[in-house]
């Protein structure tokens, strides 16, 4: 039988998530940080990115993988980019200061791009491309990620699952947020599905004889002994075009470790006590070096228009584009409340008795 899910409010939750990494060392403005991109996933249905991360994030801080306070220094400047050092900070922290330097760079030249290493795990990628919408800037976010994908042809897990996040401002309701895992399912998922007792969808994953696994934990503990891997997006081989899953993650790689000498796969330890080196790469575009704003937006507007006016697959009602979707459940969810699983409700109970905080009781 399902558990049933607790619903807790946007501001209770930011107010909470807040005070637990206040409590941890971080600052009041980096606390704050974190806290709005933590539960920016649950409000747009990334459950995976949300508070449900908590958990390791904390476990970070405690036994010193993380840095509370991110030194954050500029190491490479030119006009047009920069190559920042995170200090090993948490990654939502590195991510959101160096996605305001890549915008600061694109007021001044029309363009910025800035890479980050020495870095951490920094949640939904879609948070800092969208950061550049309100410069009327197209934003782009990607990040590396621990090994757990498996190369076209390969069974053993050397790629990460190296999301890829592009922002365009348009004049409807929503702006284009793609924002996607280059593999088939995020390790994320894997986490949510064990809690909730689900399996996978066959060809989601495999073992290390390229069997299908269907089994969350059994592919969780196989990509830490690396004999069970994830499949890039497309999947198994080339023929439903696993091989274009496979580039994206690799090019991930290149912009993330090879431009900013983080680490990258199988050099992204588990266990690495000063840190696991992670990268970003972060881009912003103005959309005025090429064409007025308003002038982009109505081709935009109308591109969308048409393809959602197109002929609809049998039984089907709505076509969408990237990013409607979360940012309807988004909106939604800030009135009805968030939904929360039981155990991570119950982890959240136990950070409050043990880091003492105090005047956020939670209440189901």
């Amino acid at each position: 039988m399902e558990k049933k899910q607790i619903i807790l409010k946007k501001e209770f939750l930011e107010n909470f998530v807040t005070e637990v990494f206040k409590k941890l060392g971080l600052s009041n403005s980096d606390a704050r940080i974190v806290a709005d991109i933590i539960v920016a996933a649950d409000l747009r249905g990334f459950s995976s990115h949300g508070v449900s991360r908590l958990k390791r994030y904390v476990e970070g801080i405690k036994t010193g993988s993380i840095e509370p306070v991110a030194r954050i220094k500029v190491v490479k400047e030119t006009p047009v980019s920069a190559l920042i050092d995170g200090g090993n900070g948490l990654g939502q922290v590195v991510a959101y200061r160096a996605m305001q330097k890549c915008m600061e760079i694109a007021e001044k030249t029309g363009v910025g791009f800035v890479g980050a290493k020495n870095s951490n795990h920094f949640g939904i990628a879609g948070y800092y491309s969208a950061m550049a919408l309100a410069k009327n800037m197209v934003g782009i976010s990607v990040t590396n990620a621990r090994a757990s994908v498996a190369p076209t042809f390969g069974v053993e897990p050397v790629l990460g699952t190296n999301p890829i996040s592009v922002a365009v401002p348009t004049g409807g309701r929503f702006p284009f947020v793609l924002d996607m895992a280059t593999s088939i399912i995020q390790r994320g998922k894997l986490e949510v599905l064990e809690r909730e007792n689900k399996e996978m969808l066959s060809g989601w994953a495999i073992d290390e004889k390229g069997k299908t696994l269907i089994n969350p934990q059994r592919v969780t503990r196989g990509i830490f002994a690396r004999k069970a891997a994830l499949l890039p997006l497309g999947g198994i081989g080339e023929d439903f075009s696993g091989h274009k899953g496979y580039g994206l993650g690799l090019l991930v790689d290149i912009l993330c470790a090879g431009l900013t000498g983080a680490n990258y796969g199988l050099h992204l330890s588990r266990s690495r006590k000063g840190g696991y080196n992670l990268g970003h790469f972060f881009g912003a575009i103005k959309i005025e070096l090429f064409r007025p704003i308003d002038e982009f937006q109505n081709t935009i507007d109308s591109m969308f228009k048409e393809i959602k006016g197109s002929r609809k697959f049998p039984g089907e009602k709505r076509i969408y584009v990237a990013g409607e979707k979360e940012f309807e459940m988004e909106n939604r969810k800030k009135k009805e409340g968030i939904p929360i699983h039981p155990e991570v409700f119950k982890y959240m109970n136990s950070l409050q008795a043990t880091l003492k905080i105090k005047g956020l009781e939670i209440q189901a």
